[in-house]
């Protein structure tokens, strides 16, 4: 029987993949893209590494220091410091519990175009509704999400060492080559519509990397920011127990400050490299409007796209959906394993019986969450505006709601009551440097507590009437 405690990666490089394997995922391949787009290009992408490398380090670092030196998966962590803020770890770990039931469903819609491009069938993904047609049918994306929740169940179930690292090794030089190989032919693209306007890639780049000013007032930039924010939860997987569990495998030994750059410079490299993909081939074939078609991105906008490239679209779509069906992956397993270090943590139960129960439990729920498209249709206003179904209710709670409740939460226990020391401490165990140690100290005792209090208003509606108060009084 496999313990928890015993449960390690071999070593600095297998923790790198397997954290930047949990990092990329399906937020960097298609929600940075479509932000930037929206955001006026270069100046989102200027706010994102600013906040990557003063927000979301400090974010990472908190996670993976606690982890390691409690040695305990999220749900224990902070019971194991004080049983006083227990209830910070159970936060933690509800939030990949909701965060699987509509994870695997996404995989599977990955894994059925993927599919349809393997089979020849690309051309139907192109067609006006197929991808409305496919998710409000109530058999196919139950077999699919299946299938997505088996394979990432079957790499958890092999264990950190032979199933996730052995895994990331192997996966995360892949994805990054076929992420580099597309970037390069979208930016070569050329194309010459019917009204006699020719677009090319290069152009399409330049919009993605260019600031564009035009429109940006205080309200706008202040929702900029917000983004930016809101995608670094996407991101680097911060604040939901993730990479507190994966510290917790970390060996003593193993340089923390040096291995989160690494973290960091995977993670933004591939949402920028996802962008520099993606935006150059949207804006050669669809112009500036397609650039901002938002979440139908992926699954509507970029078959058309690869329609419209010819007989090598059919390729370079391919290798796309093998490209996201890799981060997807990779993302859920780091959510599965989550989930199931904690309950063996908590009932001492092996990992291969544990895996298999969150997997019936996680099959059972996503069943539920596919059905939201067609038996269990419905349409709610959220708090911050935005009308979705079942799904998007459970993105909601765990994204938008829960999440900037555990890093405020966080924040506050490592930045005033075990005090900032006790996460220094574990970052320079071995004497090692530890670079951003002041910028650290201010950031979680009193920045990331602001912005994240800001973030949690912005989405529960309360900064928008704030905004409009103020608006109103400035006249």
């Amino acid at each position: 029987m496999e313990s928890k405690k015993n449960s390690s990666f071999t070593g600095s490089i297998g923790f790198v993949l397997a954290a930047a394997g949990s990092a990329v995922g399906v937020g960097n391949i298609w929600r940075f893209p479509y932000l930037a787009a929206r955001d006026g290009g270069g100046l989102f992408i200027f706010v994102y590494l600013i906040l990557v490398v003063t927000f979301g380090f400090t974010l990472l670092v908190t996670d993976i220091a606690i982890g390691r030196k409690t040695g305990k998966s999220a749900i224990d962590a902070f019971e194991s410091v004080s049983k006083r803020w227990s209830i910070v770890g159970k936060l933690a770990f509800i939030i990949p519990a909701i965060i699987i039931t509509y994870y695997t469903v996404i995989g599977g819609w990955i894994l059925k175009y993927l599919a349809d491009y393997v089979s020849g069938r690309c051309l139907q993904t192109a067609q006006d509704g197929y991808f409305t047609g496919f998710i409000t049918s109530q058999i196919s994306p139950i077999v699919y999400m299946l299938i997505f929740l088996a394979l990432t169940a079957i790499v958890v179930y092999a264990g950190v060492d032979k199933g996730i690292e052995r895994f990331s090794k192997v996966i995360m030089p892949g994805l990054i080559i076929m992420v580099i190989g597309i970037a390069v032919f979208s930016v070569t693209l050329s194309h010459t519509d019917a009204n006699g306007v020719t677009r090319t890639g290069v152009q399409g780049l330049a919009i993605y990397l260019i600031p564009d000013f035009t429109g940006v007032t205080f309200t706008k930039f202040i929702n900029i920011l917000l983004d930016a924010m809101n995608q670094l939860f996407f991101s680097l997987s911060v604040s939901m127990g993730i990479m507190i569990t994966y510290g917790s495998y970390v060996k003593k030994d193993v340089d923390l400050d040096k291995s989160i750059r690494q973290i960091e410079f995977f993670d933004t490299g591939v949402a920028l490299l996802a962008g520099a993909m993606i935006i150059p081939a949207v804006y050669v074939f669809m112009g500036t409007e397609g650039m901002t078609s938002g979440p139908s991105l992926m699954f509507i906008s970029l078959p058309k796209v690869f329609t419209a490239m010819g007989p090598i679209g059919s390729v370079i779509g391919g290798v796309f959906f093998v490209m996201v069906a890799f981060a997807a992956l990779t993302s859920c397993v780091s959510i599965m394993e989550t989930l199931v270090a904690g309950i063996m943590s908590k009932t001492g139960a092996g990992r291969k019986k544990v895996s298999l129960v969150i997997a019936v439990i996680a099959a059972a729920a996503s069943v539920i969450i596919c059905l939201g498209y067609n038996i269990f249709y419905f349409e709610l206003t959220l708090p911050n505006g935005a009308v979705g179904q079942l799904l998007d209710v459970a993105d909601y709670i765990s994204n938008s709601f829960l999440m900037p409740i555990v890093t405020i939460l966080t924040c506050i226990f490592v930045g005033w009551i075990v005090k900032p020391q006790w996460i220094i401490d574990e970052m320079q165990r071995n004497g090692e440097k530890f670079g951003r140690k002041n910028m650290y100290i201010v950031m979680v005792k009193y920045i990331a507590p602001v912005i994240m209090t800001v973030l949690f208003m912005q989405a529960t509606g309360i900064l928008n009437i704030i905004l409009n108060m103020i608006i109103n009084i400035m006249g």
